[in-house]
C-alpha cells in the first residue's frame, strides 16, 4: 500500500436480485464497518437509471464517491431477518427475499479459509477466474476518486423468490441480474444470491 493511503474493511452480506419489472436491486447489509453497522441499497431500473438509497450523509458521501449513480436519496434503510429470508424496507422500497441454500460456488468458497479468501492479494489473484466464470463479476478494480477495491467472498446462498414494490410500482417476480448493474467495476452475480463478503477499499488518507 502506498504512503498517504488507507484501507477500510466492510464486513457483511450483499443481496443481488433482478425482477420481471426490469428493476435490479443490490442490498448491502454491513455488520461491521469503520462507522458501525448499516444497510444501503443500490437500484438500477429498466431504463438504466441508477439510484442510491443511503441511511445517512456519511454513508451517502462515501458510497457516492466510490460508485456511480444518477440519483442519491437519504432515507432510513431497514433490513431484518424473517423466517425464510430478509425484509428490506425504506420509504421508497419494499422488498422481501426468500433465501435458499448454499450454491455450488458457496460450497467451493467454504473450502478456502476466510482469512485468505478476504485478503486483497487473494482477491486480486482470482479476479481473472471470476471474470471468466461469472458475467459482469470482478473481485478487484478501480473505483471512483482514485480508490481501489477488493471483494472477498466467503459464502453464497441462493435467493429463490422476491416480492415488493419500488416507488409504488410492483417489482414482479424474481429474475437474473441481467444486464449487469453499472454502479462500479463489478456487478453482483447474474444468479440472484446473498453473498457473505468482506469489501476492502483503499483511498487517499
Amino acid at each position: 500500500m502506498k504512503a498517504g493511503r488507507i484501507r477500510e474493511r466492510f464486513e457483511g452480506r450483499i443481496a443481488g436480485v433482478g425482477s420481471t419489472s426490469g428493476v435490479r436491486v443490490v442490498v448491502g447489509r454491513w455488520d461491521a464497518s469503520p462507522w458501525g453497522a448499516f444497510a444501503d441499497v443500490m437500484i438500477e431500473d429498466a431504463a438504466g437509471h441508477r439510484v442510491l438509497l443511503a441511511p445517512s450523509e456519511r454513508v451517502r458521501d462515501f458510497v457516492a464517491a466510490t460508485y456511480s449513480f444518477d440519483e442519491v436519496v437519504i432515507e432510513p434503510v431497514s433490513v431484518v431477518d424473517t423466517p425464510d429470508g430478509w425484509e428490506v424496507s425504506t420509504p421508497s422500497l419494499s422488498l422481501r427475499l426468500v433465501v435458499g441454500g448454499r450454491t455450488q460456488l458457496g460450497m467451493l468458497l467454504g473450502l478456502v479459509p476466510a482469512r485468505l479468501a478476504t485478503a486483497p492479494a487473494w482477491c486480486g489473484a482470482i479476479d481473472p477466474i471470476a471474470r471468466l466464470v461469472m458475467k459482469g463479476v470482478r473481485t478487484r478494480g478501480t473505483a471512483g476518486n482514485d480508490r481501489r477495491e477488493w471483494y472477498g467472498a466467503t459464502s453464497v446462498v441462493s435467493v429463490d423468490a422476491i416480492a415488493g414494490t419500488w416507488r409504488g410500482e410492483d417489482l414482479g417476480e424474481l429474475r437474473p441480474v441481467d444486464p449487469p448493474c453499472r454502479f462500479g467495476f463489478s456487478s453482483t452475480p447474474a444468479r440472484p444470491t446473498v453473498t457473505a463478503v468482506v469489501t476492502t477499499i483503499e483511498r487517499l488518507a
